[in-house]
């Protein structure tokens, strides 16, 4: 008798909704545990069998994995924007689990990769230094809608450096604006600071990977964008085919096309319409 099970987790800060499936898909346990290591771990070490689990990837599917993966025979933290069965009919904490257990017992799950941990460091610290260039594109963008606001002119980055500072927020008549500019500006000053602290970081921990310094020879490939793939590829070995590789990468061509048969005084032929294609511009997430 086949002794698989199938459990679904749906992860929440406090408690994790658990639902158990059988070989034949039948539901056979539901429970909600603490979001604790050692509360987890023990429900796992009560089912007999060989164990399949799966949960959404999200703030706790770091944490999650390291608990879980060396405990159980298969780990599944799968992609929620491609759970497109999640979103049908009744929601609830314990449907989700359900519908979880069900779409791993189906294999209908698009795993997020969480298998690497030599490039750990580097990934959170490529991670980081995104949210601050993030973080100091958006405060760019509120201080020039400031000057825009006020039909100031601003093309250009002289409103940014800090020798045009006085000069630009006497362009503002406005002694409101003026001080919310001023805050920008101080936004900004810290912002910059914190993002050449984090790019001296990540750079110092990338040249502790040597393939970032073949990724360099590459033309258009510097050391930020070098240190960057390695964080967000991780390891080739996770993709089946260069191809795969080329598409998470961005580096890959997509091809659009239909109708692609006509019939032709009554034979059938493959159309002669040209196929679109167009690149990728940013990694996906597998």
């Amino acid at each position: 008798m086949n002794s698989e099970k199938y459990i679904g987790l749906d992860v929440h800060q406090a408690t994790i909704s658990v639902a158990v499936l059988d070989s034949t898909g039948k539901l056979v346990m539901e429970s909600i545990l603490e979001t604790k290591a050692a509360t987890i771990l023990e429900f796992l070490a009560g089912l007999r069998g060989t164990l399949s689990v799966t949960f959404e990837e999200g703030t706790w599917a770091a944490w999650l994995y390291d608990v879980l993966n060396p405990h159980v025979t298969k780990l599944v933290v799968c992609n929620p924007r491609k759970n497109a069965l999640l979103k049908d009919g009744n929601k609830s904490d314990r449907i989700d689990a359900h519908k979880l257990a069900e779409l791993l017992y189906l294999n209908k799950l698009s795993s997020v990769y969480h298998g690497e941990t030599g490039v750990r460091m580097l990934r959170e610290l490529a991670r980081s230094y995104l949210t601050i260039v993030k973080d100091l594109t958006r405060v760019m963008c509120r201080l020039k809608a400031v000057y825009r606001s006020w039909a100031i002119p601003c093309a250009g980055r002289d409103v940014y450096y800090t020798r045009h500072r006085d000069q630009w927020l006497g362009k503002i008549k406005e002694a409101g604006v003026r001080r919310r500019a001023e805050r920008l500006y101080q936004q900004l000053d810290m912002l910059q600071q914190l993002r050449q602290q984090a790019r001296r970081e990540l750079l110092a921990e990338s040249r502790r990977h040597s393939i970032t310094a073949r990724l360099r020879q590459i033309p258009s490939l510097g050391p930020i964008r070098s240190a960057l793939a390695v964080a967000l590829i991780q390891t080739p070995n996770r993709f089946r085919t260069k191809r795969q590789l080329w598409a998470y990468s961005g580096l890959a061509l997509e091809t659009r096309t239909s109708g692609e048969h006509c019939f032709v005084q009554g034979q059938l032929r493959r159309s002669k319409k040209q196929i679109s294609i167009r690149g990728l511009s940013h990694p996906g997430t597998t």
